[in-house]
């Protein structure tokens, strides 16, 4: 059985089909798009103080013991690093606004981990390579380009506020991708992939914009 339908098996149906149904309605479209981000706050979305837990309704049994990530795909230097090859790369911290397509919105978020940049550094994407394809462990998977995983922003995080991240928030390890609605930041991250060829992922192939800009409005497709 492949992942996806051992996910689809488990989420609940009404998640699934609200989820939906607020694309197929396009909820919260404003129609003022900000391309030139002149304010903080994108459009439809509300500033919220606490972090909202959103998910498939599974959260794998992962820890910083049996937590493994693999980098293949069209690379020159594939690598499989546990928790201890991970923290050994070098640390950076960093300041970001998150957004959720549901419309919450939190700012200034401190986390800490590796950057995507050291990534790319390290394992050296091939020239056919244009976009990233990401797995988590509960089976999840969603799609950016290359271009925006090599943002400066963006991370593998292991910490937050000060703390581990919690397995509800996508610990032990998440990817962070500020510029984008949040469900492309991957939560309990197993397998970043590069691709020549783009791949939707769960919610893309599902209503959701291939993208996923906030300043855009890009929510669905």
């Amino acid at each position: 059985m492949s992942d996806d339908k051992n996910l689809l098996g488990q989420i609940k149906d009404k998640l699934l089909s609200s989820k939906r149904k607020w694309a197929e309605e396009g909820r919260l479209l404003t129609g003022r798009g900000d391309k030139a981000r002149s304010n903080r706050l994108p459009p439809g979305q509300r500033e919220v103080k606490n972090w909202p837990v959103l998910d498939l309704g599974i959260k794998p049994d992962i820890n910083a013991t049996t937590w493994r990530l693999e980098i293949d795909g069209l690379v020159d230097k594939p690598l499989n690093w546990d928790f201890s090859d991970f923290m050994a790369q070098p640390q950076i911290e960093d300041v970001s606004d998150i957004h959720c397509v549901t419309s919450w919105s939190r700012y200034e978020n401190h986390w800490a981990g590796v950057s995507a940049l050291h990534v790319l550094e390290m394992v050296q994407p091939k020239a056919q390579a244009t976009h990233v394809i990401l797995h988590s462990y509960d089976g999840y998977t969603t799609n950016i380009t290359l271009s925006n995983f090599a943002d400066h922003d963006v991370l593998l995080a292991h910490s937050w506020e000060g703390a581990p991240l919690t397995l509800e928030h996508g610990g032990p390890v998440r990817l962070v991708v500020p510029q984008w609605y949040f469900w492309k930041s991957a939560k309990w991250i197993k397998r970043i992939e590069f691709s020549a060829q783009d791949r939707p992922g769960f919610w893309e192939v599902r209503g959701y914009h291939n993208e996923g800009d906030p300043w855009e409005e890009q929510r669905y497709s």
